[in-house]
């Protein structure tokens, strides 16, 4: 589980010209924000967004909607970062009580996080290089883009979300 704040601004990719090129870019400080779980066995991933805040409520709201979703007798863990909206009392206390187990990552290890590389995909797919003239057609695209990762693009996620991440265990260092 992660956030990822979406700001309706200029996400560059690269052009090369010739010539002096003006491309069209958004100034406003708009901002989708996204809270999602990704499931790390079927890729499936829960969603709740705004574009006001991410914080415990929102948090809560996302352990509710995994929660329904429970198949009986499956355990639930959520791996999470250490931010401060998850790492505070009223999300311990509500997850103990519907029964999902908290998993916080170590300080400064989002490579460990598997919807962070989900996020990185969203922005190359539908943010860089794009131009979305106001904020609800950028909101749309970004909507779309997730939805569509379970169906039409899962193929190109395949690699990408494995669980598969570098060990250094046994690692002989130089001097």
């Amino acid at each position: 589980m992660d956030a990822a704040h979406f700001v309706h601004q200029a996400f560059l990719g690269y052009v090369w010209s010739r010539e002096p090129l003006f491309i069209a870019s958004p100034s406003g400080r708009d901002r989708h924000n996204v809270l999602g779980a990704l499931n790390a066995i079927t890729k499936d991933i829960v969603t709740v967004e705004n574009d006001k805040y991410i914080n415990s409520e929102s948090v809560c709201h996302l352990l509710c909607k995994l929660s329904q979703r429970r198949c009986p007798g499956v355990k639930i863990t959520v791996v999470l970062d250490n931010a401060r909206y998850q790492r505070c009392a009223v999300v311990e206390e509500y997850a103990g009580e519907i029964g999902i187990e908290l998993l916080f990552l170590p300080s400064y290890s989002p490579n460990l996080n598997l919807i962070e590389r989900l996020w990185r995909f969203v922005k190359a797919t539908c943010l860089y290089s794009k131009y979305y003239e106001n904020f609800r057609d950028f909101k749309q695209a970004i909507t779309e883009c997730i939805k569509n990762q379970t169906t039409e693009v899962l193929h190109e996620l395949e690699t990408l979300l494995t669980c598969r991440f570098q060990s250094f265990i046994n690692v002989k260092l130089l001097n």
